[in-house]
């Protein structure tokens, strides 16, 4: 039931994103960290730039500024099965920059494309057969040869789209996974995984095939799927009944029987309506090193080391005071939000959002952990956000927010982290914001 509540629960998402085009769907740093790159529910996609420091002002390490903003993808309709293919942004990855061009992959439901991102800051002039103003000139009256040559212009950033992957997922695309011998990349939509080529366009390979002969067998949906960081023949993927598996491609070429599956028993005694639901997987990382991998589903996030398959290594709870209320909030829709999770660039933190714009850092070798809150005032510059606590009963403290006062429509479902230092990227609504750590 729940599973195909979730296929559902999709259909009404191409209204809100015609209304509301500027709200972030996905944002990712670049493997340098350099760059910034965000996604909207409108199709376009913002390019951040990270400047470097300046002598007069020493405090600002160095600031994210707009470098590139371009339409991704448009709003097209699939006749054959009268669908809106919306153009939301579900997910943009990087590919490792090879020369002065940055490469990204980005996708919607349906489509996904490379695109390059080059500078240009040289034009030619002098050229025989047309004029500067670019009118052809009479043939007969050019009487001397001219060397064209390049002269200084405006910096101009031009995004162009150089591969267009089409016409491979009957179903909506979640996931896009760069693999770690740069050629390949695999995409993942509810029911089906593929593996392409970066330089093909036309064919991909399928290499996980959940779909049911009877679609009234459907027991569960893929969730989220990455490629190994480290080994490009390993790949894991999620499923919304809370289970992941890891596949080896070397071991067949269609890999419905998995090589690992991680799943933890469940507690008999807090079985609920809800266990299902709020057990699937909205999100799983690989951590920079490939020994383990993180899972997120509704209330917590979960370590898991590659070597052990029976039960994570780590469990944090993000928002456990939520656990009372999942009856309105699986009647407001809440409880179906995808929130995404990411490793600080050592693997000693991990990062995942939360409602109410709040945000929540585990620290792994202390077992500390935070809640931080993106708003308007904390984001002055140099202004040092205070942990927030939320009172779960009885007497409130002053600095406390109470349960029932959270606001559901604020979220944080996409964060992102900078590979080597300790700045992260946290969107809020429509609302991009950067924070690092305090400099004296």
């Amino acid at each position: 039931g729940s599973t195909l509540a979730a296929l559902r629960k999709s259909g009404s998402r191409f209204q809100r994103s015609r209304r509301y085009p500027d709200i972030i769907s996905t944002v990712e740093f670049n493997y340098s960290g350099d760059l910034l790159a965000t996604g909207d529910k409108g199709g376009r996609v913002v390019i951040f730039q990270h400047e470097q420091e300046s002598k007069n002002r020493p405090h600002l390490r160095g600031e994210y500024n707009v470098y590139s903003t371009f339409q991704s993808h448009e709003p097209e309709f699939d006749y054959l099965k009268s669908l809106e293919i919306e153009e939301k942004i579900n997910k943009i990855r990087w590919l490792p920059q090879q020369n002065a061009a940055h490469f990204l992959l980005s996708t919607n439901d349906k489509t996904i494309k490379l695109w390059k991102i080059s500078e240009r800051d040289k034009r030619a002039e002098g050229y025989n057969l047309k004029d500067e103003d670019g009118r052809i000139r009479d043939p007969y009256r050019i009487t001397s040869l001219r060397v064209p040559v390049l002269m200084p212009m405006d910096l101009m950033v031009e995004a162009s789209p150089r591969r267009i992957f089409a016409n491979a997922h009957t179903y909506h695309i979640n996931s896009i996974s760069v693999n770690s011998d740069h050629e390949t990349y695999l995409s993942a939509d509810d029911l089906r995984i593929n593996l392409w080529h970066l330089e093909i366009t036309d064919r991909s390979f399928n290499i996980v095939d959940i779909k049911p002969a009877n679609m009234e067998e459907l027991t569960e949906v893929i969730t989220a799927a990455e490629c190994h960081p480290h080994q490009c023949n390993v790949f894991v993927y999620s499923s919304s009944k809370g289970t992941i598996r890891l596949c080896d491609m070397r071991a067949a070429a269609l890999c419905d029987r998995h090589s690992k599956f991680f799943e933890e028993p469940e507690d008999p005694s807090s079985r609920s309506f809800f266990s299902e639901i709020i057990s699937s997987i909205s999100d799983v990382k690989f951590s920079h090193s490939g020994r383990y991998m993180m899972t997120r589903d509704y209330l917590s996030v979960k370590v898991w080391d590659l070597n052990m398959e029976n039960r994570p290594v780590e469990t944090y709870q993000v928002h456990e005071y939520l656990r009372s209320k999942l009856c309105s909030l699986y009647e407001n829709d809440c409880i179906f939000d995808k929130f995404e999770c990411c490793w600080n660039g050592s693997d000693s933190a991990i990062m995942t959002g939360s409602y109410n714009n709040f945000f929540r850092m585990f620290d792994r070798n202390t077992r500390r952990d935070i809640t931080l809150e993106a708003s308007r005032e904390s984001s002055k510059p140099r202004a040092t956000l205070k942990p927030r606590k939320v009172s779960t009963g009885g007497k409130r403290k002053k600095d406390e927010i109470s349960v029932d006062s959270l606001d559901f429509n604020k979220k944080i479902l996409h964060t992102a982290w900078h590979p080597k230092d300790n700045v992260i990227a946290v969107a809020a609504t429509n609302n991009l914001y950067i924070f690092q750590d305090k400099i004296n």
